[in-house]
């Protein structure tokens, strides 16, 4: 029972990447197949015979091809247990075939859902029955049925069917009928949750939380080397991004790596013009946004120097070789300052720019570049963030507000000036990927001094200054939630800050006010908070 030779596969699917190939190899092995529709027609079109299920059956496709698998002699060829008596009297009752395969993928109701404007009954369409009806019943029986339900399965079930003499082995239909059981719960479950959201039930949220992510990689240790930590991939997911990311050099990301690497490029994901993020421990040390991404990357490295060494790069364009050179010699280093980079993110890479800095320094034949590919389509208010908790999981949607133009209110009695506007949007949306209590002071959208994770805001406040130094004079300050008192702002004032971007709100707002005033500091109220905790 082990090795199961295949001689009668029924291949019936949507995705039809790399089928015909997979087919023609099976045939070869002496495999008869059985199709339907759609996947039948592109069989013959390509010169492969295959017997179509109605002729098998005995029963047309009807319903708009609703139903044409959903029969006895497809599911007892698959359900038949070949070494049951009473089972295979049945079969010959019954004149059903014995159906040692299934190559089957499911429609695709999560893309389908994903699409704006997409309706109820358009959704309901794209909810398979028949698939999963039949992967089931392989999967359920695969002590002697092999179901394969993915094209990147093909290769590997037909190498071994060539090695074994066209047979399969249980350790293969094993995996094969557990990817299955996988696949068929998570269908379900996106399927439950999107009907429920159409049903007016309270909440945005579903009633039960699916998670399908498959593991891509034990890693080397958690965040620190005595946890052990693995990292799994969200398949639904296409966006751009970290989880997706190819390593084009260096070797395998640790656990802290993606965490970094993702800080990165989730900041420069939100700007259109050239971007740069210099990250430390996850949080921005040094951000800037330029007409160049050279221009980007040495703004974005004067925010910290000292802090940038072993940092996280996140570009969100195509690294080129000009800004390979200014990473490796970036012209603003202090004297006595070390420059070394652990990750390059970025959508694309310049193969020149890449072997420059593996090759010219030391350290650049450890550093890891990771390419997600370019930054098209639309992926904003899509998603959600889940953090855990002991006994349960927080689940929250992404942050992608900036600010809503009708809800900004000048406080102070001077009013921002366009330059100051600019640099205070800019500063509002750095912030929110900084730790809170967060305040950041930014000049010529540039990063020039960060406060982060303080228990109180006014320590952030001393930070951020600290940092800054003399740039802090004609710089703007953000702050991810209000002021609770008016030291902060005086912090700030005194050092130089010409305009403040803050959500309002708090029973100290007067205080702050009068405080920015006093040092004639034009305030602007979001009405928006920024936590990030």
């Amino acid at each position: 029972m082990a090795d199961v030779r295949i001689e009668r596969a029924l291949v019936s699917v949507y995705d039809k990447t790399g089928l015909v190939a997979f087919v023609q190899g099976l045939i070869a092995l002496g495999v008869e197949i059985i199709s339907t529709g759609g996947t039948r027609k592109l069989l013959l079109e390509s010169g492969v015979r295959a017997l179509d299920v109605s002729e098998y059956t005995g029963y047309p496709e009807m319903m708009d091809g609703r139903v044409k698998t959903l029969h006895p002699r497809v599911h007892g060829g698959l359900l038949a247990v070949r070494d049951n008596p009473e089972h295979l009297k049945a079969m010959k009752d019954n004149q059903i075939k014995r159906i040692d395969m299934v190559v089957v993928n499911l429609y695709p109701f999560e893309a389908t859902i994903a699409k704006p404007g997409v309706t109820l009954g358009e959704a309901i369409e794209q909810i398979d029955i028949g698939g999963p009806s039949m992967i089931r019943s392989s999967a359920k029986n695969h002590a002697w049925v092999t179901v394969v339900t993915s094209p990147s399965q093909y290769v590997r079930v037909l190498a071994e069917m060539k090695k074994n003499g066209g047979a399969t082995t249980l350790e293969t239909r094993s995996e094969l009928a557990r990817e299955v059981f996988r696949l068929t719960s998570h269908y379900d479950r996106a399927i439950a949750n999107y009907l429920e959201t159409q049903s007016g039930a309270p909440g945005k949220h579903p009633a039960v939380l699916d998670l399908a992510f498959s593991k891509v990689a034990e890693l080397r240790y958690g965040e620190n080397p005595h946890l052990t930590a693995a990292f799994y991939r969200d398949k639904a997911c296409d966006e751009p991004g970290v989880g997706s990311a190819k390593v084009v050099a260096g070797g395998a990301l640790s656990y802290n790596n993606y965490l970094d690497a993702d800080a990165a490029f989730e900041i420069v994901k939100e700007f259109d013009r050239p971007a740069a993020s210099v990250i430390k421990h996850t949080n921005p040390c040094g951000m800037a946004v330029a007409d160049t991404l050279k221009d980007a990357f040495l703004a974005a490295y004067s925010g910290d120097p000292v802090s940038a060494f072993g940092d996280i790069i996140g570009l969100n364009r195509p690294l080129d070789l000009d800004t390979a050179h200014a990473i490796l010699t970036p012209k603003n280093k202090p004297e006595g300052v070390v420059v070394k980079v652990d990750i390059i993110i970025a959508p694309g890479f310049d193969p020149k720019a890449v072997e420059l800095i593996r090759t010219a320094r030391k350290w650049g034949a450890l550093t890891l570049f990771l390419e997600t590919g370019p930054l098209t389509g639309s992926y904003k208010n899509r998603g959600m963030n889940m953090r855990t908790v002991t006994g349960g999981c927080l689940v929250q949607d992404r942050n992608f507000a900036t600010w809503v133009e009708k809800d900004l209110k000048v406080v102070s009695r001077r009013i921002p000036t366009a330059k100051e506007m600019k640099d205070l949007y800019f500063a509002w949306i750095v912030a929110k990927h900084v730790k809170s209590n967060t305040i950041l002071l930014a000049k010529d959208e540039t990063v020039v001094g960060v406060g982060a994770g303080q228990m109180s805001r006014v320590d952030s406040a001393m930070i951020a200054v600290y940092k800054a130094g003399s740039r802090a004079k004609g710089s703007v300050c953000a702050s991810d939630a209000f002021f609770p008192y008016p030291d902060g702002v005086e912090m700030v004032s005194k050092a130089g800050v010409t305009a403040i971007v803050q959500p309002g709100g708090s029973k100290g707002d007067e205080g702050a006010i009068a405080m920015a005033d006093k040092y004639d500091t034009a305030m602007l109220f979001t009405g928006m908070r920024h936590f990030r905790h």
